[in-house]
């Protein structure tokens, strides 16, 4: 069974399953999800644990010889075995589909992983611990969640965070999580009335946010002009190459290309977004930005992205920076260009 990360406390409280699985790439939501889950073991009276790290060349039978040993020290044990980014391979799917059928007795299997891709997810394996045990996805917080995550661990820490402080304090930790924690830490400390105020997170809280080159597109697509500078202002802060921004952006606008095309040759737009594989999670911001954006924006976008092609190998005159900014705010649905006849632009 799937059981989100702040769903987990509630879970605890009760009998522990035979196994926990937590993978995903956040890693503050994943060392708290294992953390809990070994005090829980504690409480429950699982006196002794014991790791196996997997590394190359990795025995698998020892999984099952560790869970099946009996310890001189305690009757219940907790055993981890922790895989990080190791895949398991033919023999480590079979002793975990293995172990999920005969779990051991008095033994708390908690497995940890990195970023499981979605074929890792629907394979034999996964499938067989996701049904005897409990798996925690510890998965990115999306921006439009960052907020209520936020505000919830003020509250949970004793904070009344005003609205503007919850906003500020997302703006500053955006996709750094683990920043986003030592900030509200900090901010335990520092507030003695309780109450929290958006002079004292503009005193006390530094800009910790990191982007992806994703954000950068996502931020475009959703219309979001101000995120579009931020983002791209920080990318090129942290030395990301223009040429890794440009590749997503051009991604991006071919694929919304290929899709206006499609309707505007009389094809529904369901059945286009099936035929190019857009995630369904994806199809509500897809039809969004195909709400605005025209196949002919579509096809400017994709000259502009030429062009700062060229632009980043010196074959054209221009900024890369800020063509790529230029294109950015047009995806957003900036109108930006003066002369819907001239691929030029100008502020």
């Amino acid at each position: 069974m799937r059981l989100p990360p702040d769903k987990l406390t509630v879970h605890l409280r009760k009998a522990l399953a035979p196994l926990y699985l937590v993978f995903g790439e956040e890693i503050l939501l994943a060392q708290e999800a294992a953390d809990a889950i070994r005090a829980a073991a504690r409480e429950q009276g699982y006196g002794e644990r014991e790791c196996l790290t997997v590394e190359a060349g990795f025995d698998w039978n020892v999984l099952r010889q560790k869970a099946s040993s009996p310890s001189l020290f305690a009757h219940r044990r907790l055993l981890e075995l922790r895989m990080n980014d190791a895949k398991p391979g033919e023999a480590g799917a079979k002793a975990l589909s293995a172990y999920a059928t005969r779990p051991a007795e008095d033994v708390v299997l908690l497995i940890s992983a990195g970023k499981l891709d979605w074929q890792t997810q629907k394979s034999r394996w996964f499938a067989a611990l996701d049904t005897v045990g409990i798996v925690v996805p510890a998965l990115p917080v999306e921006v439009r969640q960052l907020p209520a995550w936020i505000e919830r661990r003020l509250r949970d820490r004793g904070l009344h965070p005003a609205p503007e402080a919850v906003t500020l304090l997302s703006e500053r930790v955006e996709g750094n999580l683990l920043a986003a924690a030592q900030e509200i830490e900090k901010l335990v400390l520092m507030v003695d009335d309780r109450s929290l105020s958006v002079e004292t997170v503009w005193a006390a809280v530094g800009d910790s946010a990191r982007f992806s080159i994703y954000d950068f597109v996502d931020a475009a697509l959703l219309g979001e002009s101000g995120r579009v500078i931020r983002i791209l202002d920080g990318l090129r802060g942290e030395g990301v190459e223009p040429v890794l921004v440009n590749w997503a952006l051009h991604r991006e606008v071919g694929a919304l290309s290929r899709l206006a095309f499609a309707c505007a040759g009389g094809q529904p737009l369901e059945a286009a977004l099936n035929a190019n594989k857009v995630w369904e999670k994806r199809k509500p911001l897809v039809r969004q930005v195909l709400q605005r954006l025209t196949l002919a924006d579509s096809r400017r976008l994709l000259q502009h992205c030429s062009r700062i092609d060229r632009c980043i190998k010196g074959a054209e005159i221009g900024a890369p920076w800020d063509e790529l900014l230029l294109a950015g705010l047009r995806l957003a649905g900036r109108k930006l260009w003066p002369d819907e006849k001239s691929p030029t632009l100008s502020l």
